[in-house]
């Protein structure tokens, strides 16, 4: 197998310190480059869709949702503070892709609702992004894709 970037690092340590087991910076050095490499991607993937990441969070979350949520659940859902919170969705309402309404439960609550415009969006975005998740685990059969799931699922139960 060709040697990549962390293979590199890792024989400079063990040159600087052979003393040293660097084994786990191994596959956390991999896992880190892989996360980088794959949000670059699904940035300019999303970028096409005229959506930045948090855009794509908040309208994701609405769709999966099913249903109206409030700009509290959308924030806890999408880890942004709710100051964000309220900045994306100003954003996100100027564009036609979101409304908020009186909640009919509780008149000092809002819901935020996607609207048809943003429902289309984001049914094309999140198509776009599966297709370009896909591509880039291409180079995993997959098997190898549920082995690295069931063992990095297996690793954030131990860590989350």
């Amino acid at each position: 197998m060709d040697s990549d970037h962390v293979d590199l690092l890792l024989a400079q340590w063990a040159r600087q310190r052979p003393d040293l087991d660097c084994t786990p910076m191994g596959v956390l050095g991999r896992v880190a480059r892989m996360a980088a490499i794959a949000g670059r991607e699904v940035s300019e993937e999303l970028k096409g869709c005229g959506l930045l990441g948090s855009d794509f969070d908040i309208l994701a979350t609405l769709r999966r949702a099913g249903e109206p949520l409030t700009p509290t659940a959308l924030y806890q859902s999408a880890m942004l503070s709710s100051g964000a919170m309220t900045a994306r969705l100003d954003k996100l309402e100027q564009r036609g892709l979101i409304r908020r309404e009186a909640s009919p439960d509780d008149r000092r609550s809002l819901l935020v609702c996607l609207t048809e415009p943003g429902r289309e969006l984001v049914d094309q975005a999140v198509e776009r992004h599966v297709a370009n998740e896909r591509r880039l685990l291409a180079p995993l059969t997959d098997e190898e894709q549920g082995q690295l799931a069931a063992l990095l699922k297996r690793w954030l139960l131990e860590n989350e």
